[in-house]
């Protein structure tokens, strides 16, 4: 049986910061869900799953620690600091 252990981790508190701030420009309320390990026991296999930003129903990933942010999925990523611009086309 294959045991799936789920361990949450908190959000940087700078990107958590330096997001509400590009939302209170735009006039947006993020939620925000933290992410999480998944590891599979008595194995060596993990994936950290990303912290979910959902601003004006699009939803945004993002690391602790980077200055990048995915756009719904890990395929399309821009930077931090061009997330204002981003949210005020769309």
């Amino acid at each position: 049986m294959i045991n799936v252990i789920k361990q949450e981790i908190d959000m940087e508190e700078s990107l958590r910061k330096r997001l509400e701030i590009i939302c209170d420009f735009c006039n947006a309320t993020p939620t925000f869900i933290n992410g999480s390990i998944r590891r599979i026991d008595k194995t060596n296999l993990s994936y950290i799953e990303p912290h979910r930003i959902i601003i004006n129903d699009m939803t945004f990933l993002a690391f602790n620690y980077s200055n990048e942010i995915y756009i719904n999925n890990l395929s399309k990523k821009i930077k931090l600091a061009e997330l204002e611009n981003y949210i005020k086309s769309h």
